[in-house]
């Protein structure tokens, strides 16, 4: 029976939060621990996070520990999963390199997902290549790593489209060689997006609007309280529109029936909670109270561990060193088989040599 592998991660831009931690963080957690997986490999994509940050190397090399730090404390056990450094492994640009003769400029210019990230940072006509060319170099990060599952937000659909067509197209040329890898989305719908405090479509870290996930707990309920909710409802009486409400919007991504029964015992359940403040009588600063003991409970664990992993930085170093080592070992595994697939293993078959010999011999 063929391996159930996972690969995913995250550029090390900046400290992880909670937009991370519903749309991903947290599932990576409970898949590592549902003992389906037989190998679980979670990339700090450095290399990536270059082709947008050339000129800012220091950005990236100072949240390299920071995302480290952020994994294990949302429970990624280093036992189960092997973080590791994308820029170590190697055999990932080479493979990035044999994937590009696949996949032509207009198609990559047609995927959503770039598209969108080249709007949202201005790159207009000076796009560098190396970002251009995200969707290969992903392609390669999950084929090396022969994945056959991709947990991810639903903003990454193009990429894992993309993705599989070049295995299609490298298996047809080449033969049967990639794993087709498939995705999986969050199970909860809120959690698919998560918008930022301000109500912005997207949490995200130069906005500004970001609840992080090492952040202490006054500023966490700082930001709580501060949240966007309906700028319609400005008495309590009114009645207030759920739709754009990012408060319940982040009820939806976190709080259980038992958080009522604990914070807020007059209600059953948030379908109670939304009929009242609909109907008007509920106030927002209730709802957000509400909502500040559901973050704290669920951050306070999170930062206890991230306290205890700060304390021991040089187990943290030697971790990734470690999984970067592993997840080398089995970049080149794969990397050798695409190689010898396209015939370009000069030195490693004999067959080459023979060849040759048939070939020049008088």
């Amino acid at each position: 029976m063929a391996e159930k592998i996972i690969l995913t991660g995250d550029r090390p831009t900046g400290k992880l939060h909670v937009g991370h931690y519903a749309g991903s963080l947290k599932r990576r957690v409970e898949l590592q621990n549902s003992g389906e997986y037989d190998k679980i490999y979670i990339m700090i994509a450095d290399a990536q996070a270059l082709t947008d940050n050339a000129d800012n190397p220091a950005k990236v090399r100072d949240n390299i520990m920071e995302v480290a730090l952020d994994y294990l404390s949302v429970g990624i056990d280093p036992a189960k999963s092997n973080i590791f450094i994308q820029s170590y492994v190697t055999e990932l640009t080479e493979l990035t390199f044999y994937y590009q003769n696949l996949v032509t400029v207009s198609r990559l210019q047609r995927n959503p997902t770039v598209k969108a990230e080249i709007q949202m940072r201005n790159f207009e006509a000076s796009i560098p290549v190396g970002f251009f060319n995200y969707p290969i170099s992903q392609a390669a990060d999950i084929t090396a790593f022969r994945a056959t599952t991709v947990p991810v937000g639903e903003d990454q659909m193009p990429m894992l489209e993309q993705t599989k067509e070049i295995v299609h197209k490298f298996n047809f040329v080449y033969g049967d060689t990639l794993v087709d890898p498939q995705i999986l989305l969050p199970e909860n719908k809120a959690c698919l997006r998560l918008p930022g405090t301000d109500g912005k479509a997207k949490m995200s870290k130069s906005l500004g609007n970001c609840i992080y996930l090492s952040e202490s707990e006054a500023e966490v309920k700082k930001k709580v309280m501060s949240m966007f909710t309906d700028p319609d409802h400005i008495r309590i009486e009114d009645p207030g529109k759920l739709e754009g409400n990012t408060v319940f919007t982040y009820l939806d991504a976190f709080c259980t029936d038992g958080h009522f029964a604990e914070y807020l015992p007059e209600y059953a359940n948030l379908d109670e909670l939304k009929a009242h403040y609909m109907r008007g009588g509920l106030g927002d600063v209730k709802v957000k109270k509400f909502l500040n003991h559901v973050m704290q409970e669920e951050l306070a664990p999170i930062r206890a561990r991230r306290a205890e992993y700060e304390s021991r930085i040089d187990d943290v170093y030697e971790i990734l060193r470690e999984g970067t080592k592993k997840a080398q070992a089995a970049a080149a595994e794969t990397l050798a088989e695409v190689k010898h697939a396209m015939k370009i293993d000069y030195f490693e078959t004999p067959e080459f040599l023979a060849e040759q010999r048939a070939k020049y011999a008088k």
